[in-house]
């Protein structure tokens, strides 16, 4: 019971105002006071003095500022490092999802089988002899570190338990290993490194992420060629009971994992050391059912002889090693000799190729990586056009996923910049604009020779007509597709005194002009030098193409060049392949990767090949220094320096930025170019084209601006301004210290000449913009004067990808685009300005014109 309250203490006078309902109406004021009400009841605010009720306020919001800071700032970054480390350790690459997708079934076509799943990888295994041992192996050579992994296994039985292996690593190599089962948890992981003249081999597991230990059940027999010299070691070895309790597939196509570390393990001279995470490692494709030795074969391997069918003498088998001066071999084959080693498979390699090998010259094209499309042998495509022999190279709509895709193998992984690696090069993963080149792209006044200018190019270009010509409606039904975006912008254009052509039919009409965009497709399908100039090559007996097949120098007597040295052990003694008597090498691997090809063979500036001569892999490899050729290689660099205007306007289909039809397109759009290839998916995204000439506006010298339009977003779309002919600033391109090809100036706005020119076209686009209803520019907005927008412009992301100048012509190569006797470079490289729009073309029609003048030579095979 409670007792009454005394009458002298003061009547109660609570203060309920806080706790009153609101006066007003107002169903949100309720609300809020409901939710206030809660609050103070569940955490008992009402108990608290208004200065605890503060201080507990502040609490709560601090927590809550440092919570919501950490969740914006700071977990997106953990979540991508961790996608990142994730994807390293599936994948062996923190910047692509899933190579192995290739051939778990995004490369399925319609036939099925293991076919669809070879030319998924950047390598595949190819058979080769160890010349040591005589062993038939089947494995590959890694063409970033020069590491050597193959395999061989007895005749094909249910649950083999056992195989031959070898690992030859350069002697700077830290150590290497492999993974027969392409996994990194529970699979068998076996390494090597080098102590001093002893190699250590050894076989480790491991059952999570976290370095594997030495592991109890394979046995491990080292064979006699196991051997360290000055240049490599080798380890030669059987491994038996490959893992307790399991086995290897051994009649499958597979994936084996390589392993590769720079940095060495802790302690050498022990073989249960501790190491650290290897610092690169990747996949291939290695048809392992073929790699099977004759029981004979394999049981004389196996107790430790050489040679084949038995042949050869059988020795102990006990752990060895030799100390020679002789350099350990790469597998071998017997070498073919070439008239023509033709070095990349781009416009400009396959032209050449093709011209060379209609002459009737014995013809040996080499691509570092892979096919493209469908009738190259590519097989990556989209699920919904699987059974229609459709890559996502031969589907021009596809373009703008080249640079969204989780697996872009086609991109060289070793070069700073996009670069194709496959067949076609750039012109199998590039929008495919097409322009025939103007009279002033071969002129003496753009640094050409007198030869190719005054319409001696003419002929060369017209060839290139013929066999590929070029339409600006790529459909097969001869329709036109989302064109809202040019006639918003003929509009804008035509306000400033633009006229409307068809571009290639007046190709040097160049100022004040606009019209559709011109591409090199055929019947709905990308086209270029793929789909015509290597399809008549491949038809000729004396023709051959090596894919996969990464060239790293010239091997030359002074200024004689003998042939090529890749890293396809297959088709020449440990990579090297021979010319025939005066045969000639035509270097055609891109504006990046032919100066890297001439500094690995001993030509170009002298502080290019001092960075060569002091790696330990490819310095002992030069010419000597008194045969060093100094020309000036990877000067006079162009690219195009370009700025994105960004619009909105209502009418625009901008077709979702394209942002679906790799997985998801419209089903009507994908059914329409199933059916006959036409339709929006039969062009890539450009949709307008348009030039104006500019002179002086800083001095006396006449630049070109070019601009392309295409859709991006909803109601959304972009105008890229270029600055073309006559720009004045030059780059450099060059290696760093792991030899990859860079850009050491970067050649926009160099000299200051240039800038102001690209400013006032953007100011021109935009001059009379409220012309057109509803257009209204949004990067850069209102806020922002123009002046501005260039001045903050990233010059990183300015570059355009058409880099020429690299080799240019009368500076590196006369007018037979030779160097001394070593002919370079059908290709972009040559060029020594830019020409008057995209490349593409101009590049092909110099290909017609160089290796016609090579034909033309005396003294060649």
């Amino acid at each position: 019971m409670i007792p009454d309250i005394p009458s002298n203490y003061p009547p109660a006078r609570p203060d309920l105002k806080a706790f009153r309902p609101p006066k007003s109406q107002s169903k949100v004021a309720y609300l809020i006071w409901r939710v206030h009400m809660w609050i103070e009841g569940t955490f008992s605010l009402a108990m608290l003095e208004p200065w605890e009720k503060l201080l507990l306020l502040i609490i709560f919001l601090t927590t809550f500022i440092l919570l919501t800071t950490g969740i914006v700032r700071y977990l997106p970054h953990h979540i991508s490092v961790m996608k990142g480390r994730a994807m390293y350790y599936l994948w062996g690459s923190e910047s692509q999802e899933s190579p192995v997708l290739q051939w778990l079934g995004k490369n399925a076509g319609p036939s099925g089988g293991t076919s669809r799943i070879v030319l998924g990888f950047a390598q595949v295994a190819t058979e080769y002899v160890d010349p040591d041992n005589g062993i038939t192996f089947w494995g590959i050579t890694d063409p970033v570190h020069l590491v050597t992994h193959g395999y061989v296994f007895p005749p094909i039985s249910a649950g083999s338990t056992e195989f031959i292996g070898e690992i030859v690593a350069p002697i700077a190599t830290g150590w290497a290993g492999v993974s027969p089962g392409g996994e990194m948890v529970d699979n068998l992981l076996l390494m090597v490194w080098a102590n001093g003249d002893t190699v250590m081999g050894t076989n480790r597991f491991a059952t999570d992420y976290i370095q594997p230990v030495p592991y109890a059940g394979p046995i491990i027999t080292n064979l006699p060629s196991t051997k360290v010299n000055s240049t490599h070691y080798k380890w030669v070895y059987r491994c038996q009971n490959f893992w307790d309790g399991g086995s290897l597939n051994t009649n499958a196509f597979v994936a084996p994992a390589w392993v590769f570390s720079s940095v060495g393990v802790d302690d050498p001279s022990d073989i249960n050391t501790d190491f650290q995470e290897h610092t690169d490692f990747g996949f291939y494709g290695s048809n392992f059912s073929a790699a099977h030795a004759s029981a004979e074969d394999y049981n004389n391997w196996a107790a430790g002889g050489t040679g084949s069918s038995g042949g050869s003498t059988t020795t102990t088998t006990t752990t060895t090693t030799t100390t020679t001066s002789t350099t350990t071999s790469s597998p071998t084959v017997a070498p073919t000799p070439y008239d023509y080693i033709v070095v990349g498979a781009g416009p400009g390699g396959i032209i050449a190729a093709d011209r060379l090998s209609e002459a009737g010259k014995k013809v040996l094209l080499l691509e570092r990586g892979g096919p493209s499309t469908w009738e190259t042998g590519g097989r990556y495509g989209p699920t919904w056009a699987e059974g229609y022999n459709f890559t996502k190279f031969d589907i021009p709509g596809l373009f703008e996923t080249m640079f969204t895709d989780s697996n872009e193998f086609w991109w060289c992984s070793d070069i700073t910049v996009f670069a194709g690696c496959l067949v076609g090069g750039g012109t199998s993963v590039n929008g495919a604009l097409y322009w025939i080149p103007t009279a002033d792209d071969f002129s003496t006044a753009t640094g050409w020779p007198a030869s190719w200018s005054n319409g001696n190019h003419d002929q060369y270009v017209s060839m290139m007509q013929e066999r590929l010509p070029s339409t600006d409606h790529p459909s097969t039904d001869g329709d036109r597709y989302l064109e809202q975006v040019y006639s918003v912008v003929g509009q804008l254009l035509e306000g400033q005194g633009y006229s409307n052509i068809t571009i290639n039919d007046n190709p040097n009409y160049k100022d004040h002009v606009y019209g559709y965009s011109a591409y090199d497709f055929i019947n709905g399908k990308r086209g270029g030098p793929v789909a015509t100039y290597l399809q008549t090559a491949q038809a000729r007996s004396n023709f051959k193409m090596e894919m996969y097949t990464y060239a790293s120098s010239v091997v030359r007597n002074g200024s004689t060049i003998l042939g090529v040295q890749t890293n396809n052990t297959a088709i020449g003694p440990n990579g090297y392949v021979p010319l025939n008597p005066n045969g000639r090498v035509i270097l055609s691997a891109g504006s990046y990767g032919s100066p890297r090809i001439l500094f690995l063979s001993g030509i170009g500036p002298s502080d290019m090949l001092d960075i060569v001569s002091n790696d330990p892999t490819y310095g002992p490899q030069m010419p000597p220094q008194s045969d060093w050729i100094d020309l000036p290689v990877g000067y006079n660099v162009s690219d195009n320096p370009s700025i994105n205007l960004v619009f909105t306007q209502p009418s625009i289909d901008a077709y979702d930025n394209w942002a679906t039809v790799w997985a998801d397109p419209r089903p009507a759009d994908a059914a329409q170019y199933l059916e006959n290839q036409s339709g929006v998916l039969a062009q890539a995204s450009p949709r307008l084209n348009f030039w104006r000439a500019y002179g002086g506006i800083t001095d006396n010298v006449v630049r070109y601006l070019q601009g392309t339009a295409h859709i991006q977003y909803s109601t959304i779309f972009t105008i890229t301004a270029y600055l073309s002919t006559g720009i004045t600033s030059r780059g450099r391109i060059g290696i760093d210290a792991s030899l990859r090809p860079q850009p050491l100036v970067a050649p926009w706005f160099e000299d200051p000449g240039d800038e102001p020119v690209l400013l006032q076209g953007l100011k021109d686009i935009i001059s009379n913009m409220d012309s057109v209803p509803g257009m209204t520019m949004i990067t850069p907005d209102d806020t922002m004067t123009m002046e501005e927008y260039v001045n903050l412009y990233d010059r990183s992301t300015m570059d355009s990808n058409h880099w020429v100048g690299s080799n240019s012509i009368l500076q590196v190569v006369d007018e037979n685009v030779k160097a001394d006797k070593l002919y370079v470079e059908l290709q972009a490289s040559i060029m020594p300005r830019l020409p008057m729009g995209n490349p593409h073309g101009a590049l092909m029609s110099a290909a017609e014109h160089a290796v016609a003048n090579i034909l033309a030579l005396q003294g060649g095979p």
